[in-house]
């Protein structure tokens, strides 16, 4: 899946100038999921997901090994840059690597890596500084999450995460309970959003607790969102979540977030837009 250069080939640039993507799939059914992470060079990564979840008894493939495993698989290698990836990191490099996700180091905010560690009793316990700069333009995550006529569930992620993140970064969408949950007993939800900060919490598998406890969506939602905020209040992220009976809801923290809807009968999506929550963190 490609959309808006931030998901997909052809997007979002590691530090080493190359675009590599993260994808998941899972069955609500039994929770059986597949997941590659860090994968170079095949576009189509969540077809490998699904081809590690299905032709393996692994969870989750990283780098070189997810590699070797999709080109056994028969998907074909081809490289994920193009002319605009390609500007993006050279437009980088010229601004002297600014901004990146490295602290802590030397000459970080004025140079281009590679870094060398500052003494521990210089560094910083800020941990929220490198997240301040993410926005819609620059990362996202497809998540996907759906309800068929039986009841089943399934939930899907697809992202090549945030432009010029370190080389080897494996991000939340891979990550289940993170990028996305589905249990056909209780509902799904998928994220998006700071996944450095969002995969700390799990937030859809709390949402998806949530509403096996009855909460509805929206609420559990907002309920997994306000949780990461106590912790974190600067950070950035969206969530939709989708109920047995069908009901849906989303929520977004601190910035305008947006979902789709589609269901049968109907001719187009509906696309919700969600203001930020606006709530006091204590």
């Amino acid at each position: 899946m490609q959309c808006d250069f931030t998901v997909g080939y052809g997007g979002s640039p590691d530090t080493s100038g190359e675009t590599t993507l993260d994808a998941m799939i899972m069955d609500g059914k039994d929770q059986a999921m597949g997941a590659v992470a860090y994968l170079r060079s095949v576009k189509n990564a969540i077809r490998v997901a699904r081809s590690v979840m299905e032709h393996s008894s692994h969870s989750i493939l990283a780098g070189e090994g997810a590699l070797e495993f999709a080109k056994m698989m028969g998907f074909q290698q081809e490289s994920l840059s193009t002319p605009y990836s390609t500007k993006l990191y050279h437009e980088w490099q010229s601004n002297h690597c600014q901004p990146n996700y490295f602290r802590n180091v030397v000459d970080q905010s004025t140079s281009c890596p590679p870094y060398k560690p500052i003494s521990r009793d210089q560094q910083s316990s800020d941990s929220q500084v490198s997240q301040l700069w993410i926005d819609h333009g620059n990362h996202d995550t497809i998540g996907m999450v759906a309800l068929n006529s039986l009841g089943q569930l399934a939930g899907g992620t697809s992202s090549n995460g945030a432009n010029h993140k370190i080389k080897g970064r494996v991000g939340d969408a891979p990550i289940p309970g993170a990028g996305a949950y589905v249990d056909n007993t209780k509902g799904g939800a998928a994220a998006t959003g700071d996944g450095d900060i969002m995969m700390r919490f799990l937030p859809s598998y709390r949402a998806v607790q949530d509403m096996g406890q009855g909460i509805c969506p929206q609420k559990a939602c907002e309920n997994a969102l306000k949780e990461i905020a106590k912790k974190y209040p600067s950070f950035k992220g969206g969530m939709v979540c989708l109920n047995t009976k069908g009901e849906y809801g989303g929520a977004g923290y601190g910035w305008n977030f947006s979902y789709s809807v589609m269901t049968m009968g109907m001719q187009k999506a509906l696309v919700v837009k969600v203001p930020p929550l606006q709530m006091s963190v204590n």
